[in-house]
């Protein structure tokens, strides 16, 4: 996974961030919603960098460069601007997590809050 020609689709679904994470594959994974609501719901082994931060916080970001990079929020709508941010300053490895933390509480683990 650490090619950096190969080319990633931009969104990728709950199952596949799941098996990953049980597999304990190389990615980084990113949740861009705010800490009021990473406090609600949050699902492990994401790092908390709100949407408004990505941009002051990317040499944080840089180590990751040329791994896969998982970003996910709520309902899938902010992380997939971070997508494109990120894929635009040539994180090419960055994909969306589908349906955001919601559907992964519906499809994955119920035990993490849903809120509006």
């Amino acid at each position: 996974m650490n090619d950096p020609t190969e080319q990633l689709p931009v969104e990728i679904d709950v199952q596949t961030v799941k098996q990953l994470l049980d597999e304990r594959a190389d990615f980084f994974f990113i949740d861009c919603r705010e800490k009021s609501e990473f406090d609600v719901a949050r699902i492990d082994g994401a790092t908390l960098i709100p949407m408004g931060q990505i941009q002051e916080r990317l040499a944080e970001l840089e180590p990751h460069r040329n791994r896969q990079i998982v970003v996910h929020c709520h309902h899938g709508g902010r992380s997939l601007r971070v997508t494109n941010y990120l894929r635009e300053q040539g994180f090419s490895k960055t994909q969306n997590m589908t349906g955001g933390i919601d559907v992964w509480s519906q499809q994955i683990d119920p035990t993490v809050p849903r809120y509006r």
